[in-house]
């Protein structure tokens, strides 16, 4: 019976490793959809074309940025989530996957199972802004002036659920200061608003923040990651400012739906890697303030875990939620 039994499972797998290899070989023979949960023009939108592109010289098939935005990436990722589990279908997820779980009652989809890791491509900080007439050269004088002022102190972002909402609420449950988040439709207006006095202080992207800071029009305090940035050495990072433990990193990886094929998760793994290492793609990306990862798929899912789990800790701490 054992024997039996042996031979039927020598057979079978016999049987598999072929039609695992055809998969991998065939793959890609048509066009890939790659969903960006972003309006052109964004951050997401400027990575996943970069990779896009590079990607479709790699695979010699097209790669068609799709851009679905809206709800802070929920609407194009639920789309992910449910197109054919076929290699296909890519999404270009970036920070708000491990943030809408706890924001949103509800979600079409949940970000671990419905997905397949791939790669994370980059990662970038933000940096805490303040106008001149905050009278704060250091991140501990800021905290000081928040914790002494009569009125809670505002903070601006791109809208509920961005990098910069999220980075202010965790700012405040570590710092201990009460804070008012005002969200707008965008990072430019936020930082009109801030430059224009019309809120305190906010976390923003590295590139567009810059030339306000060069120009003196705003004054750059701690960066939000656990190391400075390349891109912006002088500034003291948040942590060494004084409050350890302090992360916020804006990161942007690739998933596909679900039951993908391994030879595919495996193919496609291995492409995206070799574009990060392209010279004049990671130049570009620094220019822009992110740096490039590249990490296993194991690794991704792993950091999405851990995220969902911290995020989830932070915003019940803070109070916040989505309008």
């Amino acid at each position: 019976m054992l024997k039996h039994l042996f031979v039927s499972i020598v057979c079978y797998t016999a049987f598999l490793a072929p039609a695992e290899g055809a998969v991998a070989e065939a793959y890609p023979a048509k066009a890939i959809r790659f969903i960006v949960p972003q309006t052109p023009g964004g951050t997401s939108d400027i990575v996943a074309r970069m990779v896009g592109q590079k990607l479709s010289e790699a695979l010699k098939q097209p790669v068609i940025i799709d851009n679905r935005n809206g709800a802070s990436g929920t609407i194009g990722t639920a789309i992910a989530a449910k197109a054919p589990a076929d290699g296909y279908t890519l999404l270009l997820a970036y920070t708000t996957h491990t943030t809408s779980p706890a924001l949103y009652g509800q979600l079409p989809y949940d970000p671990i199972r419905s997905f397949a890791a791939i790669t994370i491509l980059a990662s970038a900080p933000l940096l805490l802004v303040v106008p001149p007439r905050i009278p704060a050269t250091t991140l501990a004088e800021f905290i000081r002036i928040a914790k002494s002022g009569p009125h809670a102190l505002t903070f601006g972002s791109a809208g509920n659920g961005s990098g910069g909402h999220l980075a202010g609420e965790l700012f405040k449950v570590m710092a201990r200061v009460p804070l008012v988040h005002i969200p707008y439709k965008g990072t430019g207006q936020a930082i009109t608003e801030l430059i224009g006095g019309q809120i305190d202080f906010m976390f923003a992207a590295i590139v567009p923040i810059q030339p306000h800071v060069k120009s003196g029009r705003l004054r750059a305090l701690a960066v939000s990651s656990t190391r400075r940035s390349v891109t912006a050495p002088d500034v003291p990072t948040v942590a060494e400012s004084g409050l350890e433990g302090f992360e916020y990193i804006g990161w942007y990886g690739v998933l596909a739906p679900a039951g993908t094929p391994g030879p595919v998760i495996k193919r496609l793994h291995a492409e995206f890697v070799k574009i990060l290492h392209a010279p004049d793609l990671r130049e570009r990306l620094l220019t822009d303030g992110a740096e490039t990862i590249g990490n296993s798929p194991a690794e991704f899912a792993a950091f999405l875990k851990a995220e969902i789990g911290r995020w989830a800790r932070v915003i019940k701490q803070a109070g916040a939620k989505i309008d």
